[in-house]
C-alpha cells in the first residue's frame, strides 16, 4: 500500500459486507428506539386505568397524554445542533438515562400534575435519543442500503409501541397501571450502560470534524482489517455553502429550505394520525362497546404493522423515495377512513387497524431516513431532529383533536373521517418537495462537492 494512503470513509464503508460491529451499532439504535416507542404509547395504554383510579374526566387526560410530546419536540429541538456539535453518543447516552430516570419516577407519581411533570422530562429524554439514533445508523450505513437499514432499525418505535399495548393488557389487571411505567424506566436504565460500553461515535462525524486519524482508524477497523494501513481519511459530500457555520444553518438555507419545511409538514400530519389513534383507540373502542382489555389489544395492533417500513426502505433504495412515502400516505387516510365505518364488526376492525397501522407506520418510519438522505453530514443530526422535534406538534394536535372531537360529541365513524385527512395532507407535502428538490440524487445539487477530512 502507498506511504500515503487516503481512504473515502463512505467508499470504504460501500465497498465492505456489512460486519458484526456494524450489526451492533445498528441493535443498539434499534433497541433505543424500541425504548422510546414503548415509553411514548405507555400512557395511552394506562389511561383508562387513570379515569377509573383518579376519577378524571376524558377531556382532563389531554395534558397527560401531550405532556411528554412537548418534552419530545423539545429535546429533538435542542439535541440534533448539540449532537451536531459535540457529537452523536454523548447525546444518545444521556437522553436515554434521562428517560429511564423520568419514566420511573413518573410510575411513583401521585396526582395528575405530578404525573404531567414528569410525562414531560421523559419526553425531554426520548425526543433527543430518536434522531441521533437515526442519524448513527444512517451513518454507518453503505449507500445501497441506508433507506433499508435505517427504516429496519427505526421500525423498533412501532414495535415498542406495540409492545407496549400487549404487555399493558397483562400487566395491568396483575400489578396495576404503575408496572408499566416501572418497566419503561428500568429496561433503559441497563441499555445506558450497554452504550457506554459498546457505542461507538459516528465516523462520518469523526472525519466531519476533523478528529484524530488514529481514532476513526480504531473504529473503521473493526469494519474490515483493511483499513490500517491508511493515513488519512476523506469524506466526500455536496457542500454547504461557505458562510453557513452551523447544523441549523445549513438546515434553514435557501438550498434546504423548501424540502425541511415540506419534510416538517409530512411529519407533523403523520403524528396527528399516529398520537391521535394511539392515545384513544382504547377509549373510542371501548365506547362502542368493547371490554376495555379488548380494546387495548386491538389497538395494540395498530402500531404493530411499522414493520412494513423495512419494504419501503428497501423501495426507497431503488426508486423516488419521495413519491414511494407519499403513496403511503394516500393510503393510510383510506384506512383510517375505513375503520370508522367497522366499528360493528370485530374481525373486520382488527384487520382494518392492523392494515392502517401497517400502510401507516411504514410511511412514518421511512421519514428519518428520507430526512438523513437529504441532508450532508454537517447538519445531518440536525435536520433529522427539527423534523423529528417540530413534528411532534402533531402528536400534540392530534392528541387535543380527538378531545376536542369528543367534547363536540362527534360519532365514531365522524372521528375517524377527520383524523384521516392528514394523510392527504401529508402526501401533497411530500409531491412538492419533489418538484422543490428533483430526486436523482437524494441531496439537493450544490455548487461543486468538497471533500471533508484531514
Amino acid at each position: 500500500m502507498p506511504a500515503d494512503c487516503s481512504i473515502d470513509v463512505q467508499t470504504f464503508l460501500n465497498e465492505h459486507p456489512f460486519s458484526r460491529f456494524q450489526w451492533l451499532i445498528f441493535t443498539l439504535c434499534f433497541c433505543i428506539v424500541l425504548l422510546d416507542g414503548f415509553d411514548t404509547a405507555a400512557i395511552g395504554y394506562i389511561a383508562p386505568s387513570l379515569i377509573a383510579e383518579w376519577g378524571v374526566e376524558r377531556a382532563a387526560l389531554a395534558p397527560v397524554l401531550s405532556a411528554a410530546l412537548f418534552g419530545l419536540a423539545g429535546g429533538a429541538l435542542s439535541a440534533g445542533p448539540l449532537a451536531d456539535r459535540f457529537g452523536r453518543k454523548a447525546v444518545l447516552v444521556g437522553s436515554v438515562l434521562v428517560f429511564a430516570l423520568a419514566c420511573l419516577a413518573s410510575a411513583f407519581a401521585g396526582s395528575l400534575s405530578q404525573l404531567v411533570v414528569w410525562r414531560f422530562v421523559t419526553g425531554l429524554g426520548l425526543g433527543a435519543a430518536m434522531p441521533n439514533a437515526v442519524t448513527l445508523t444512517s451513518e454507518y450505513c453503505p449507500d445501497g442500503r441506508r433507506a433499508m437499514l435505517t427504516n429496519a432499525m427505526f421500525c423498533g418505535f412501532p414495535l415498542g409501541a406495540a409492545f407496549g399495548g400487549f404487555l399493558a393488557a397483562w400487566m395491568i389487571p396483575l400489578w396495576g397501571w404503575r408496572s408499566v411505567l416501572v418497566l419503561g424506566g428500568t429496561a433503559p436504565l441497563a441499555l445506558t450502560l450497554l452504550l457506554l460500553l459498546l457505542l461507538p461515535e459516528s465516523v462520518r462525524y469523526m472525519v466531519a470534524k476533523r478528529q484524530p486519524v488514529e481514532r476513526v482508524r480504531a473504529v473503521l477497523r473493526r469494519v474490515s482489517a483493511t483499513v490500517v494501513d491508511a493515513t488519512s481519511f476523506v469524506m466526500h459530500e455536496h457542500a454547504p455553502t461557505a458562510d453557513i457555520k452551523s447544523g441549523l444553518g445549513l438546515v434553514l438555507s435557501r438550498s434546504y429550505l423548501v424540502g425541511s419545511v415540506m419534510l416538517w409538514i409530512t411529519y407533523f400530519m403523520g403524528l396527528v394520525i399516529f398520537y391521535a389513534l394511539i392515545n384513544w383507540m382504547p377509549i373510542l373502542f371501548r365506547d362502542v362497546g368493547l371490554a376495555p382489555s379488548t380494546a387495548a389489544l386491538i389497538s395494540a395492533l395498530f402500531p404493530l404493522g411499522g414493520v412494513g417500513a423495512i419494504l419501503s426502505g428497501w423501495l426507497m433504495d431503488r426508486f423516488n423515495a419521495n413519491v414511494i412515502i407519499a403513496i403511503g400516505f394516500v393510503l393510510t387516510a383510506a384506512a383510517v377512513y375505513a375503520i370508522g365505518q367497522v366499528a360493528g364488526s370485530l374481525g373486520l376492525l382488527m384487520f382494518l387497524v392492523f392494515a392502517a397501522g401497517t400502510i401507516m407506520n411504514t410511511s412514518q418510519s421511512s421519514l428519518p431516513a428520507l430526512a438523513a438522505a437529504f441532508y450532508p453530514t454537517e447538519g445531518r443530526a440536525t435536520g433529522v431532529a427539527w423534523m423529528l422535534g417540530l413534528g411532534r406538534f402533531g402528536g400534540i394536535a392530534g392528541s387535543f383533536l380527538v378531545a376536542e372531537l369528543a367534547r363536540r360529541q362527534l360519532g365514531f365513524s365522524e372521528i375517524f373521517a377527520i383524523v384521516a385527512v392528514p394523510g392527504l395532507i401529508a402526501a401533497a407535502a411530500l409531491v412538492l418537495k419533489q418538484l422543490a428538490h428533483p430526486e436523482g440524487g437524494a441531496t439537493p445539487a450544490l455548487a461543486g462537492s468538497r471533500a471533508l477530512g484531514h
